[in-house]
């Protein structure tokens, strides 16, 4: 869909080649001052920080420019198989500091803002993060695809721009309250609108049979509403290699702006109503879906972003191969990143059986051997359902297909085990009841040639539980890919303190190749380079620390440990038990039992969904227990708490080097993998875990010497479940029992009586499923060699040294190298230095 104002034309000939532009601090001087004073309009007499930021990007983005079209021409002349990136969330963080690691300008940057009488670390803080994703998930899109750039794959990224994140978070009173997130106030420099590629996106109507010129009868889907998808591209640059990748988001717009015969008839706000409903589409991450007009809201994103990837793809393919789709699956790879764009499969059926007139078979060949799906989650609930019938009212046509592709999937049960109704009843994509759901992940394993889970117990246990009747039916399907996190962002860019030392220490290719770090352990016992090591530790905790004071009002030592749990709040997350084990800590100091007391700062942070009740609630727990220590001249420097509100990707960058103690504590068999514990590996903290999730895997990499392990794994939590009693493990353990009354007198909520109930009830209900109090006493007992371990610095620095030594493997470039060697097969592509033609 192009605009009639968008007319093509030739370009003049001197504008088809970009030469590169210097990188040299006088040339960035330069071009800062022009952008500055001629773009932004600004003088010396402005003393607005955004505006020098917003010359800085565009500086940065003007050096990108020639990489990131040389990238896409060279992808365009060698026709070679692609990778299409399908994700909800991208969570990007702030793009400067990367776009200048990536492009090797940082250090002429520093020097030319030297002479401008800026500060680089000043201006960073200008930039907003990006609000296109809430956690894990959204982050490890963004890791892969920085992996994705440095490798030179040609893998483009599909995504929406939301116009408001998830939400701000604002601790009051202890209280989580949210804010809009409006990350786009202030525009975003590193964006470039594509309105020449808009997609036109169909909702409602119905759907109808015809008969075409041949008589063959078809569908087609009539009397939609339709809105328009238009794409702002960002570039994602490679690490000092010339590439630059695209990272393509869609935003929802009426398809005219306004009806100008309702205007003219004074009918002011329904003639812009459609533009208002269209633009709600991509208005804000993740809607609060408890309600129906969420659910639909969800729903229509969803397949938006599936929509709008797959016509843009295949709008380029007709334009280079026409209408023969013989080699569309040779060629293109969709990777589907969680559930939420499992719309791809119905849609790509649609598109190639109604629009371009395959027959069924073809298309469903086409579909399956270019469709794959990576799953991130144990937890059924999150799994994506929805209503048959918002199906049948948003997306009719897309409920024919579906039913007929569960119809033919169905007989192939059948076929598989005759008579077995209970079992295809359990594979049906349509879960029957009084309101029929549409499973969607179901419709993500029937058409993908490769599903994988994202750590090893993962995907071990998806096989044998969530998706076991799946595994049966195809196992050569099922495949692991543990996570990982770019080395680039996440130590060189986030701790450039640590990165001097380890390229002073073993050179500079770790960058590129995490696995060199392994050189640190012959260093790690060296006296002299731990000193050094402790030196850029102790920086970093006085930058969290300074952190901690501006946003929570609270002073940690830097001498302390600093014990840090950051991440989403949710109960299987265990947010909880820390917090059990934080009033533990403050019951003996008040008791006196301080022999040998290791003092602690520690660090709590994570949104929790606007509806999850409880999660709130612990919010609330930990801010009121945080209150009362705080405040105690008898604790003092012994034990300080603090929860950082707005946890973000930007903070993350400040806390994960100022870390000694990572908290990974999760139900065993509850977390797919974390990438946080990664992070802080990564930055030297040591591991206190349970065996979940890629916590495993670090275990493995690291030693039991180097990790502090505890509590049940996965299969003790399975078989202590039906005989699960919490009230006398609390009983029998006089430490809990203290930390519950506690709880139960109201020591932390004197003045808010019955707050903290539904807590404690859940702690002591036997149909607990996160086993709080069952792992309590293990944790206690864990931490408590935390403490002696921490006074002797000598052998924890030798620990955290080799923590960094041994992270190698959670490097995301590995992470997807394998997933290149094993499903993507697309061959790296050097982008050609000088192109003539587009």
């Amino acid at each position: 869909m192009i605009s009639k104002s968008l007319k093509k034309s030739t370009p003049p000939a001197n504008l088809t080649k970009l030469p590169p532009l210097s990188m040299d601090a006088d040339e960035l001087i330069k071009d800062f001052k022009r952008y500055y004073t001629y773009h932004l309009g600004r003088d010396k007499s402005c003393r607005l920080l955004h505006y020098a930021f917003l010359a800085l990007a565009m500086v940065q983005k003007e050096r990108l420019m020639a990489r990131w079209r040389n990238t896409r021409c060279t992808y365009k002349e060698c026709d070679s198989r692609r990778v299409h990136y399908l994700s909800m969330e991208y969570l990007m963080g702030r793009a400067l500091s990367n776009a200048m690691l990536n492009l090797g300008t940082e250090d002429e940057t520093i020097k030319a803002l030297g002479q401008l009488g800026m500060d680089l670390e000043e201006l960073e803080s200008a930039e907003l993060d990006a609000g296109l994703g809430n956690g894990g998930l959204g982050r490890l899109a963004a890791c892969f695809l920085d992996s994705c750039a440095s490798l030179q794959l040609p893998v483009i990224g599909y995504g929406i721009r939301y116009e408001y994140g998830m939400f701000r978070q604002v601790i009051k009173k202890g209280e989580q309250r949210e804010e809009p997130d409006h990350w786009l106030e202030t525009g975003n420099p590193w964006e470039l609108e594509r309105p020449e590629y808009s997609q036109r996106i169909r909702y409602g109507g119905r759907s109808e049979v015809y008969a075409d010129e041949k008589g063959d009868l078809r569908h087609r889907w009539v009397e939609s509403r339709d809105v328009l998808a238009v794409p702002f591209d960002v570039p994602i640059a490679g690490y000092k290699n010339q590439t630059v990748n695209t990272l393509r988001l869609w935003r929802a717009m009426a398809t005219q702006e306004f009806d100008l015969g309702e205007f003219n008839a004074g009918l002011y706000p329904e003639s812009v109503a459609a533009k208002t409903a269209a633009e709600h589409i991509t208005m804000v991450l993740y809607p609060n879906d408890s309600s129906e007009n969420g659910k639909e809201l969800r729903l229509k994103q969803q397949y938006f972003l599936a929509s709008a990837s797959l016509k843009d793809v295949i709008r380029r393919w007709v334009a280079i191969h026409g209408n023969e789709f013989s080699d569309f699956a040779a060629k293109n790879c969709f990777q589907l990143n969680d559930t939420h764009p499992a719309f791809a499969v119905p849609e790509l059926m649609r598109l190639l059986v109604d629009i371009h007139e395959l027959e069924w078979d073809e298309a469903w060949e086409i579909t399956t051997k270019c469709m794959a799906y990576t799953n991130h989650t144990l937890l059924p609930e999150a799994l994506e359902k929805w209503p048959v019938r918002l199906f049948k009212q948003w997306l009719p046509r897309l409920l024919d297909v579906v039913y007929e592709i569960n119809g033919r999937f169905l007989s192939d049960v059948a076929a598989k085990w005759p008579g077995d109704t209970q079992r295809q009843q359990r594979m049906s994509v349509i879960e029957e009841g009084n309101d029929p759901q549409v499973r969607m992940a179901y419709l993500a394993i029937i058409a993908s040639y490769s599903i994988n889970g994202v750590a090893a117990l993962h995907s071990k246990l998806l096989v044998s539980g969530l998706f076991r009747d799946f595994y049966e039916l195809w196992p050569e399907k099922f495949n692991n890919k543990t996570n990982g996190v770019t080395q680039r962002r996440w130590l060189a860019a986030c701790n450039p303190g640590l990165r001097g030392l380890l390229d002073k220490t073993i050179g500079e290719t770790w960058c590129t190749n995490l696995d060199e770090l392994k050189k640190l352990v012959s260093h790690a016992s060296d006296s002299t380079f731990q000193k050094q090591w402790q030196q850029v530790k102790r920086a970093n905790k006085q930058r969290l620390a300074e952190l901690v004071k501006t946003e929570c009002g609270v002073i940690f030592n830097p001498d302390s440990l600093f014990e840090v749990q950051v991440k989403r709040m949710h109960e299987y997350k265990r947010q909880l038990l820390s917090a059990l084990h934080v009033i533990h800590l403050y019951d003996r100091i008040k008791n006196g039992d301080i022999n040998d007391w290791q003092p602690r700062c520690i660090l709590f942070g994570g949104k929790a969904a606007p509806g999850y009740t409880m999660a709130k609630s612990i919010i609330k727990l930990i801010s009121n227990i945080a209150e009362v220590i705080n405040r105690d001249s008898e604790v003092g420097d012994k034990l300080k708490i603090a929860f950082l509100p707005d946890y973000r990707v930007s903070a993350m960058e400040m806390i994960c080097p100022g870390t000694d103690l990572s908290i990974q504590i999760s139900t065993a068999g509850k977390e797919a993998s974390g990438t946080g514990n990664m992070k802080f590996m990564m930055n030297g903290a040591l591991t206190i875990g349970t065996m979940d999730g890629a916590n495993i895997e670090i275990l493995e990499e690291v030693g039991e010497e180097n990790f502090f392990l505890f509590g049940l794994d996965a299969d003790e939590v399975t078989k202590l479940r039906p005989q699960y009693n919490p009230k006398m493990i609390v009983e029998q353990d006089r430490d809990l029992a203290r930390v519950m009354h506690l709880l139960t007198s109201g020591h932390f909520n004197q003045f808010e009586p019955g707050i903290f109930d539904s807590i404690i009830d859940s702690i002591l209900n036997p149909y607990d499923q996160w086993l709080v109090a069952a792992d309590f006493r293990a944790f206690t007992q864990a931490q408590q060699q935390v403490s002696q371990e921490y006074q002797d610095q000598k052998n924890w620095t030798q620990k955290s040294i080799l923590n960094v030594a041994y992270s190698g493997k959670f490097s995301s470039d590995r992470t997807i190298r394998q997933y290149n060697e094993e499903i993507w097969k697309v061959p790296p592509t050097t982008p050609h230095t000088s192109i003539d033609n587009d």
